[in-house]
């Protein structure tokens, strides 16, 4: 049996210390200092053996383990504290780490009480080992942020922030759920039902009132005990979707907060929907042509109207026929729809953009202030968020934007990702460069790129069959597969690694091997992927 990688071992931690909010780097320090018990899946364990209701399944594996580690940590934590030992006895503030003192107790291993359900042994281990593991442990956790900051700041931005997320709760899902996860890791739970369960025994009130009371009594109770500052932690995370603790400690460092997320989600949520309810009377025609006018910054409507494609002497004062202005009413309304369309990918959440919308959504929902309008869009977004995906309510998936028209000749300022590469071919500059992440630096490299797309073409269309291309162009520093294949071509725009469905990759070299010109080859490993370049000399290789 397989072991586990170090990604896999690694978010086994973190899970589990999400569950029961402790510190994940604790459970790695654990796995690497006390290596047993010997489990039945080749690992190694965290130093838990059964006790009370614990059985060996339970703790035989990895998984297991990492489980049952965590329920103890949770468990000797929670019996310290009943024990009379305050935040500061449990947790540096200052590194934002476990105390000395708590890691110690740790080391000395822990017995929970008999009626402990979920808690089992956990065996003593050097003191001095399991510190610097621990250390090492939560100094990598910052590894990809930077240096750790001085963290006696995060318990005072925590009151301070959890103050006016009471202030801004809308009710939305993701809300929600990021205060469920504040009770559920407050109480000690394992579930949200749990938290649900709990709320509903303690408060007797309707789920929403419930969460906004136990967010205000977290104030007045907050003690800085490590699973408190995990559940607020947490809940700052969720609330505004963060990509981890320790971004979320930046974020509170930095007080940077995106409050206009939510607000802008709800605009883009509006807008994709317009195109399925525009009707075309009157009243919707004014709401967008009032939201283009702002969008654009014009200063009056026969400007926007102009804009929108209509013909000037509309306004000049010329006698039209009714067909004129039919013709000018179908103009606009296809001009509209278009804007209304593009908006989506044009969305900077810059200022103006976003009174543009929130005009032509006051003027659309008819509705009296700004924040009556945002309120409607809230609601609007609450129901999309819980719709069946054929309900009416859904948001509907994003347009594609118009393509503009090719450029007579392609260049790195001139660049269009999802344009073909030649006319009437079949691969984009989007599968030539992996969807922009790696752009030509310069006209020799675009050239190198074009020519190798025509190559490529004979063997999509001998083939009669879709390539998928798995790497085309890619600098050498960024190629994290060069080692795989003889030639440095990827970097200069020549190679192809690509499969195509259903035949492997021997097949595809066979079928290539008596007529493409270049460099050809499979790699023994990867048994569905094939390699062409097109270097002047024919090359064939085989790579174990």
């Amino acid at each position: 049996m397989k072991l586990l990688t170090s990604a896999q071992r690694d978010h086994l931690y973190r899970q589990a210390a999400l569950r029961t909010g402790i510190h994940p780097p604790l459970l790695t320090a654990l796995h690497e200092i006390q290596t047993q018990p010997l489990l039945q899946d080749g690992e190694t364990g965290l130093g838990i053996t059964p006790a009370n209701q614990i059985s060996l399944d339970q703790v035989n594996t990895l998984t297991g383990q990492v489980k049952i580690a965590a329920n103890t940590i949770r468990r000797l934590t929670q019996t310290l504290i009943e024990q009379g030992w305050k935040a500061a006895d449990l947790w540096h503030s200052e590194q934002g780490r476990y105390s000395d003192a708590f890691l110690h107790r740790v080391a000395q291993g822990f017995t929970p009480l008999t009626p402990d359900r979920d808690a089992a042994q956990l065996e003593s281990c050097p003191a001095a080992d399991l510190q610097r593991a621990y250390q090492r442990a939560a100094t990598a956790t910052w590894q990809e942020l930077g240096k750790p900051p001085s963290q006696t700041f995060v318990d005072d931005a925590l009151r301070s922030h959890t103050r006016h997320l009471a202030q801004q709760y809308l009710g939305l899902h993701s809300q929600q759920t990021a205060l469920l996860e504040l009770v559920r890791l407050w109480q000690g739970c394992d579930q949200r039902e749990d938290a649900i369960a709990y709320l509903s025994k303690e408060l007797a009130l309707p789920l929403e009132s419930a969460l906004r009371f136990f967010l205000r009594q977290t104030l007045s109770d907050y003690a800085a005990y490590p699973h408190q500052r995990a559940a607020l932690l947490q809940l700052v995370e969720l609330w505004h979707q963060f990509d981890s603790r320790e971004a979320t400690i930046l974020h509170l460092q930095q007080q940077s907060f995106p409050y206009d997320r939510v607000l802008d989600t709800a605009l883009i949520a509006f807008i994709q929907r317009l195109t399925r309810l525009y009707q075309g009377n009157s009243e919707q025609r004014h709401a967008l042509v009032e939201g283009f006018r702002y969008w654009q910054q014009l200063d009056n409507r026969p400007d926007a109207l102009i804009t929108l494609g209509v013909d000037p002497d509309v306004f000049a004062g010329a006698v039209l026929n009714p067909s004129d202005i039919d013709q000018a009413v179908q103009q606009v309304d296809r001009a509209l729809l278009d804007f209304i369309r593009q908006i989506p990918a044009l969305y900077t959440s810059s200022r103006h953009q976003r009174a543009a919308i929130l005009h032509l959504a006051q003027l659309w929902h008819h509705t009296h202030t700004q924040t009556d309008t945002i309120q409607t869009l809230i609601d609007e977004l609450k129901q999309a968020e819980t719709a069946r995906r054929d309900g009416v309510d859904v948001v509907p998936p994003p347009l594609p934007f118009p393509a503009p028209t090719p450029p007579s000749q392609w260049t790195p300022a001139t660049l269009q990702l999802h344009a073909p590469i030649h006319p009437f071919g079949s691969f984009t500059w989007a599968e030539a460069t992996s969807g922009g992440l790696y752009l030509p630096p310069n006209q020799t490299a675009i050239d190198t790129i074009a020519e190798m797309a025509t190559l490529v073409q004979q063997i999509r269309d001998r083939l009669g069959r879709p390539l998928t291309v798995i790497r085309w162009y890619c600098p050498l520093e960024a190629d994290p597969v060069a080692s795989l294949w003889p030639t440095h071509h990827h970097a200069l725009g020549s190679a192809l690694t690509f499969y195509c469905d259903q035949l492997t990759g021997r097949q595809l070299y066979w079928f290539l091997q008596p007529w493409w010109d270049g460099g050809l080859g499979y790699h023994a490993r990867y048994p569905y992927l094939c390699y062409v370049d097109s270097r002047r000399d024919r090359t064939r290789w085989l790579q174990h």
